[in-house]
């Protein structure tokens, strides 16, 4: 038995890379899956290839071709899995473009473009299926529902020339948080990944195709884009116990991040001064300290 099976899933941005290997492996898994790629006049070609290799595995799919930033594409996806499967259980927000661009040089199209497809994408997807579960939920159907966000180290760590990506993705890490808080009453988990791994958009970012070349000896591979799909499969399981949480994914390692929290404060019982401040102000910049050892 597989550890999805009888669980209906939307991968969203499946016809290669990471989310072609979250497809394969849901399937693998025993997930019926529609497997979603951006396509034209309603037909993609990506995705059909990947629900050709998953059937012909033994698995079930069906192919999607909509954009996840428009919002009736976002609700024919539901519709098209429940349709298909009869049900659905699991949401994978994957898909993805950049544009990028240092802030000075950005137009408004690869502003506009870029946090369409990531947060208004993610928005959408999360909107349309709550709905749904909410439906169920209330007409009794107790199942265990769950969306798997996709971040980046861009939008937790920041990177410079991706402002647009950075930003939408940093926000589609919050959006994951409310989402638990919000939907956790229906039945649903959200948690949200930060990726490590070989994709075509990793590989258009100058000078980046060098650092994450497969080894020539033939060890083991950290930038494989399969090894963080296994994680993804289990953060979808009935029984995990995870929500409203953020990790890393890369390689074999996995690390819970937290989000915003305090460190240095200075205090008084009275206002401050900007002459007091000008004094007592640069305690707040702490020690420095080195940053998490995350692939970034």
């Amino acid at each position: 038995m597989g550890t999805l099976d009888g669980r209906i899933a939307i991968i969203t941005g499946a016809g290669q890379g990471l989310g072609r290997q979250h497809a394969l492996r849901f399937a693998a898994e025993g997930a019926q899956v529609v497997v979603n790629d951006l396509g034209t006049d309603g037909v993609s070609a990506a995705a059909e290839l990947v629900v050709a290799e998953i059937v012909a595995a033994g698995g079930q799919a069906v192919a999607n071709a909509d954009s996840v930033a428009d919002w009736r594409g976002a609700a024919r996806m539901i519709d098209q899995a429940v349709d298909a499967f009869g049900d659905l259980h699991i949401v994978v927000n994957n898909a993805g473009i950049v544009r990028d661009r240092m802030i000075v040089t950005m137009s408004e199209q690869e502003w506009d473009a870029v946090v369409a497809v990531h947060l208004k994408g993610h928005f959408n997807m999360i909107r349309h299926a709550g709905a749904y579960w909410r439906a169920r939920s209330k007409a009794g159907d107790e199942a265990d529902r769950s969306v798997i966000n996709t971040t980046s180290t861009s939008g937790l760590f920041g990177n410079a020339g991706q402002a647009n990506y950075g930003a939408a993705k940093s926000a589609v890490a919050s959006l994951g948080q409310m989402a638990a808080a919000e939907m956790s009453r229906y039945g649903v988990r959200c948690n949200s990944i930060a990726p490590s791994g070989r994709t075509q958009m990793t590989l258009d970012v100058p000078g980046v195709a060098e650092k994450i070349a497969p080894p020539a000896d033939g060890s083991f591979d950290f930038w494989d884009p399969a090894n963080v799909s296994p994680f993804v499969a289990y953060l979808a399981t009935a029984d995990c116990p995870f929500s409203g949480e953020t990790f890393h994914v890369g390689g074999g390692q996995v690390t819970r991040l937290r989000s915003w929290s305090a460190a240095e404060v200075i205090r008084r019982d009275s206002m401050w001064t900007v002459d007091d401040l000008r004094i007592e102000g640069p305690k707040l910049a702490g020690s420095g300290g080195e940053r998490p050892a995350i692939p970034i």
